[in-house]
């Protein structure tokens, strides 16, 4: 058993070997000063050649209608953290008493021109970034960030604290290659990751570090796939018994669970998109509500006869509405299998009566569910199934979620469709022998000419499928391929197109997932032939 082991690692090592030398790794890793590394890529942006030390004391001033916002401020705060995290209060201490440093910037001004707060989809998210260059008339520099919204104000601060590094030598913050002028706005207004919590839970903390995480990519929604057959975690004060399906009672989510991670969400610029998926995918509701399976051996879908099914799916929702704000709402509709409905005599009967096919009556239970979350003010989101098997049908405000394969975004926006992308082939994480230029280098608009149907597209997802991620590796899972995702549903399409991307996104890629570890995310090598793996031996981050 010892020497399988040790050759089948010993194998792993020779190809990795081989795969580090076929992408031009190098074993003494460098900085290539020629790249840009922000991530994901600004917009617009222009850099000089001279360094800044940054004050640790930084000073925040703020302007315009919402610069006072305790968004601003509580970014600010968590930002300043990050940047000087190695600048202790005892080295501070020590440099007061040997001398008085000079720093060239020591105030950070924000101006925000709008007081609202509201977090939707399509807010504006862009902002300018300004590290002033030397006037010659002063030793300090003004940085400045500009922006509509709180929200682009905090894409501005993590953009600006990616431009810090500690400078171990000095033992001071830097900016190196100032002046920079950033103006900056995302490709795609939903950048979306689905997180699922029915196949493992998944603690308060560890989703709240996900979200931590998420922001730093500049990622906007969080899918939260909350509940399906295997378990329903999430309290629903109108129908108490549902959270029965749970694994455990100590693998749950109160009410009160729920709107903290909505509202720790909402502080970093991020919604909270629930999903609950019906018809299908629902076989944990009948631990609470065994009248909801059509019959004990056949308990999925849920049974499309009876008024309680519309009842608790409408208890649901008008629970989840009063925490889940964002406009959008996910009812899956995915991978139903209506024999149950075919083979059980009651839901058989019914059919004939209703003069129904099974097919009819999926697409009846799917509309059914539409018009109650629509009712409920939501706009609904489905699994493309919904759309590849009665599109004619649909409410015309259906968003279709791409998940099968290419080619469905093309057919949903030339019939009028939004839709949003998430190709199982490149974008679900669960599938770990996909590398991360095939994550990088996947397309939204992929076969969509039409100016006027490139809109219909809102952008991407990557989906976190937790049937073998738990809180152990589900981090090292996500990072960093979502972050390659990332930057493509951000960033500008022609500076990073599939050509040269080893050569220009790949480093800046290692350098940022050094830069989340260091943020204490447990993101995996970028290097590894298969997602998650950990190191196959010593070596620098740079170059792993």
């Amino acid at each position: 058993m010892f020497l399988r082991s040790h050759n089948t690692h010993f194998i792993f090592f020779l190809f990795s070997l081989c795969l580090s030398q076929a992408l031009g790794i190098n074993s003494n890793p460098e900085v290539d000063e020629s790249l840009t590394y922000l991530w994901p890529l600004p917009s617009k942006f222009t850099f000089g050649n001279q360094t800044l030390s940054v004050d640790p004391g930084l000073s925040l001033a703020v302007g315009g209608n919402g610069g006072g916002s305790a968004i601003v401020k509580a970014a600010f705060d968590r930002y300043k953290g990050i940047i000087f995290k190695h600048i202790n209060i005892y080295s501070a201490y020590r440099e007061l008493r040997e001398n008085v440093p000079v720093y060239e910037v020591s105030k950070l001004s924000i101006t925000v021109h709008s007081d609202t707060e509201e977090l939707q989809l399509g807010v504006d998210e862009s902002y300018t970034l300004l590290v002033n260059k030397d006037d010659r008339q002063s030793i300090t520099r003004d940085v400045t960030i500009e922006a509509s919204t709180v929200y682009g104000a905090l894409r501005g601060l993590e953009t600006f604290s990616q431009l810090c590094s500690l400078d171990y030598a000095s033992k001071t913050v830097q900016i190196f290659k100032a002046p920079w002028y950033i103006q900056d706005k995302p490709r795609f207004a939903y950048r979306g990751l689905l997180l699922d919590t029915s196949r493992h839970y998944l603690p308060i903390d560890v989703i709240k570090q996900i979200i931590e995480s998420m922001s730093y990519t500049k990622l906007n929604v969080l899918h939260w796939h909350i509940i399906d057959e295997q378990s329903f975690p999430l309290e629903v004060p109108s129908y108490p018994n549902l959270w029965k399906g749970s694994y455990s009672k100590w693998e749950r989510y109160t009410v009160e669970d729920a709107y903290e991670i909505v509202n720790f969400a909402k502080m970093r610029g991020i919604n909270v998109m629930a999903e609950v998926d019906v018809p299908g995918h629902a076989e944990s509701w009948g631990t609470g509500y065994p009248e909801l399976w059509p019959s004990p051996s056949c308990r999925e879908p849920l049974d499309v006869t009876k008024k309680l099914t519309f009842d608790v799916i409408s208890g649901i929702l008008t629970d989840m509405r009063e925490i889940f704000h964002f406009e959008l709402f996910h009812l899956g509709g995915d991978e139903v299998n209506t024999e149950c409905w075919t083979n059980t005599r009651h839901v058989k009967q019914w059919l004939h009566r209703q003069n129904m096919t099974a097919k009819d009556a999926y697409q009846y239970f799917v509309l059914k569910a539409q018009e109650i979350a629509i009712s409920k003010n939501w706009t609904p989101v489905n699994w493309e199934e919904t759309f590849n098997t009665f599109a004619s049908k649909l409410n015309p405000k259906t968003i279709v979620h791409n998940w099968l394969g290419p080619g469905v975004c093309p057919k949903a926006v030339a019939k009028g469709f939004r839709c949003i992308f998430s190709n199982q082939g490149v974008w679900y994480l669960d599938h770990l022998d996909v590398p991360w230029d095939a994550v990088y280098t996947a397309e939204p608009l992929e076969g969509i000419d039409d100016a006027s149907e490139q809109k219909l597209v809102l952008g991407g997802e990557v989906c976190m499928w937790g049937e073998t991620a738990d809180t152990s590796n589900v981090q090292q899972t996500i990072w960093p391929r979502a972050a390659a995702a990332a930057e493509r549903l951000w960033s500008q399409r022609k500076p990073t197109s599939k050509r040269n991307s080893n050569i220009t996104a790949f480093p800046r890629l290692q350098y940022f997932r050094c830069l989340l570890n260091r943020r204490g995310v447990q993101a995996a090598p970028v290097t590894n032939a298969y997602a998650r793996s950990p190191p196959i031996g010593p070596g620098s981050c740079y170059e792993q």
